[in-house]
């Protein structure tokens, strides 16, 4: 099941619309770089055994790996295809059990040769350098044929995804842009999201951080006094790039200033 995400909210509350699991699930795991590979022991059997993993994703949000025969993971997925991947959300600095993270299960196979260069082509694309290894014998194209997901948004927001949803999502079209545009926001406009938070949350705040953002709000971390809360704020419309988050975070403030 893909729920909407977020603690639950009071029912005279009005809902705040956010991106389901299954997109954020699929958002995460194209932001991410590298994660890590958990594989059945062959030296111990029915063991997990972990190894750091570049990835890169296909059409479908598959993982893909570029791997060598002499590897212990290569050698467990030889013996056993099962296997997932934990995918954490890049650049956290804060709590760790606060951060988005998703696991990937299912069955990793070699990539078929008739696939092989797209597949190549979409992992080179994400790690440049792997072309110094590439093309060496013992290396090779697997990918994780993706049966179920875990996906966790931080506290309070967690759930199972269906490999259905998580192939029929896409990234957030604000995925690339949304780290420019927290930092912006927090260094240049900190007044700005206390005036947000006052006027579309109802909530007063001494001091207010950008925390998210996506195509269809955005979210704070208050402080006031020594009270410590959050709240998701909705854009007016969806944005889908960085030009129309400013435009409308702009006019968004001008309502929170004049009311209109």
């Amino acid at each position: 099941m893909s729920r909407h995400a977020g603690p639950p909210r009071a029912a005279d509350t009005p809902s705040v619309p956010e991106p389901t699991y299954a997109e954020r699930a699929r958002t995460l795991a194209y932001l991410g770089r590298a994660g890590t590979l958990a594989t059945l022991s062959r030296r111990h059997p029915g063991h997990p055994f972990a190894s750091i993993m570049p990835y890169a994703l296909d059409e479908g949000g598959r993982p893909l790996f570029l791997i060598s025969s002499m590897a212990m993971h290569t050698q467990n997925l030889e013996a056993d295809a099962r296997a997932s991947l934990l995918i954490a959300q890049p650049g956290w600095a804060g709590d760790p059990l606060a951060a988005a993270r998703l696991t990937l299960m299912g069955d990793a196979r070699r990539v078929p040769e008739p696939e092989t260069p797209a597949a190549r082509a979409a992992y080179l694309a994400r790690h440049q350098r792997a072309r110094y290894w590439a093309d060496f014998e013992d290396f090779s194209l697997w990918r994780l044929e993706v049966a179920d997901l875990y996906f966790v948004g931080g506290f309070a927001a967690m759930d199972w995804v269906t490999a259905a949803d998580y192939r029929a999502a896409r990234p957030d079209p604000l995925a690339d842009a949304a780290p420019g545009i927290i930092e912006h926001m927090n260094r240049d406009h900190a007044d700005a999201l206390i005036e947000y938070a006052r006027h579309f949350a109802r909530e007063t705040a001494d001091e207010a951080t950008m925390v998210a953002v996506d195509r269809l709000g955005f979210k704070l971390r208050l402080r006031q006094a020594e009270r410590l809360s959050s709240v998701r704020i909705a854009f007016p419309t969806e944005v889908v790039t960085a030009t129309q988050s400013r435009e409308t975070l702009t006019a968004m403030l001008r309502e929170a200033r004049t009311g209109r």
